[in-house]
């Protein structure tokens, strides 16, 4: 059971390549998705660890792809449905093919059961898409998930913190600011996503950007990875007594 409210800290979790990594499955699902609902395959695939909201970059990718800008309208939110349940029956490749990152189901559970913190997820994923990634590795226990941020409540990222704030203030009771929510992530949008959306930052370069980028980005702390779990609570501990 959690603490009292006014002492209570919202710990909002990216995904990709900070707790976990799914290889080329995600970019597989597009390829169907796109097939699918375009009706010819796709040349071109999002980018890799942007961390941008699945939306942008479905919008992005049907005008790499030529779709005209008049047709996108219609095929986004056909995609967007449809994406889950490719990804769903891509279940059993994600607990072969998939990996944890290093440290991340002992953070994870270090930061569950912290009686001050409550642990969730902002994350460029759909929902339905998140809930798949994170049951595929039993990570889904360690997370309040109906309290979370996903691409499925808004396609601008920043906009999750806010929404995950609201969420847990609803259950838990308590007013979630900058001054008691954090980020951690490993991308330059997870490092925007906190500096816009209001919460502190924790970068932590287990993806494709380096710790310099992700300092030179407004990152309060960079870690090297989740391993030294001392240094994880320390730092969250630093982040919301400092803005406190």
């Amino acid at each position: 059971m959690k603490d009292t409210a006014e002492q209570q800290t919202l710990i909002l979790w990216d995904i990709d390549r900070t707790l976990l990594y799914v290889g080329d499955i995600d970019r597989q699902v597009y390829r169907e998705t796109f097939a699918e609902v375009v009706g010819r395959p796709a040349e071109r695939l999002p980018a890799r660890g942007t961390g941008v909201t699945m939306p942008l970059a479905i919008r992005s990718s049907l005008l790499d792809n030529g779709v005209p800008e008049s047709a996108v309208p219609e095929l986004l939110p056909c995609m967007v449905k449809l994406l889950p349940e490719r990804l769903a029956a891509h279940t059993e490749d994600l607990r072969s093919e998939g990996v944890l990152m290093p440290g991340a189901e002992a953070a994870l559970r270090v930061v569950h059961e912290h009686e001050h913190w409550v642990p969730t997820a902002v994350t460029g994923n759909l929902k339905p898409n998140a809930l798949l990634k994170l049951a595929a590795f039993n990570l889904d226990v360690y997370l309040d998930t109906e309290i979370g941020g996903f691409a499925s409540d808004d396609d601008h990222r920043p906009a999750l913190v806010g929404i995950a704030q609201k969420r847990a203030q609803a259950k838990y009771g308590t007013v979630f600011t900058r001054a008691n929510t954090v980020i951690i992530g490993d991308s330059l949008e997870d490092v925007r996503t906190g500096l816009g959306g209001g919460a502190a930052v924790i970068g932590v370069v287990s993806g494709k950007t380096t710790g310099d980028e992700l300092a030179a980005a407004g990152a309060d702390i960079v870690l090297d990875s989740l391993e030294a779990l001392p240094k994880l609570c320390a730092s969250i501990e630093y982040v919301t007594v400092r803005r406190g």
